[in-house]
């Protein structure tokens, strides 16, 4: 599996390396800008991601924004929905508009900083990612 993650905080970006890093390889950029040249090459290079986390709260362009713009990439290229990235938003905020927006801008899932790993775990399973492998 192929994954990329946006994150701007050190801490967060190391934490879902690690966690992730055990189901793929894990490319790393810290704003919503690389994020979307990060997704262009994949898509070029004719390896796309699986699975993109993108921080909600990030520099040069949020993630809210990036998740439009990949998405808007993968309609471009008529990409069936079988072969779109999996997206899940990250946040440290809990604010149910937000989660909506997302979900509407589509977003696969959704999940609340500090990132509980068991749950984690659940949404991957549910976004068909990963067997039923024990952590």
């Amino acid at each position: 599996m192929r994954i990329l993650i946006a994150e701007d905080d050190y801490t967060s970006r190391k934490f879902l390396q690690r966690f992730l890093s055990r189901y793929g390889e894990c490319d790393l950029v810290v704003d919503g800008m690389e994020a979307v040249e990060a997704f262009v090459m994949s898509l070029e290079s004719g390896t796309p991601y699986d699975l993109v986390c993108l921080d909600i709260m990030m520099p040069m362009v949020d993630g809210l924004t990036a998740l439009k713009t990949l998405r808007q990439l993968e309609l471009q290229r008529q990409l069936p929905e079988s072969k779109r990235a999996r997206i899940i938003m990250t946040t440290a905020l809990d604010a149910v508009e937000r989660v909506n927006e997302a979900f509407g801008a589509g977003a696969s899932g959704y999940a609340v900083k500090p990132i509980d790993t068991d749950r984690m775990t659940e949404v991957l399973r549910k976004l068909g990612l990963m067997l039923d492998i024990t952590v």
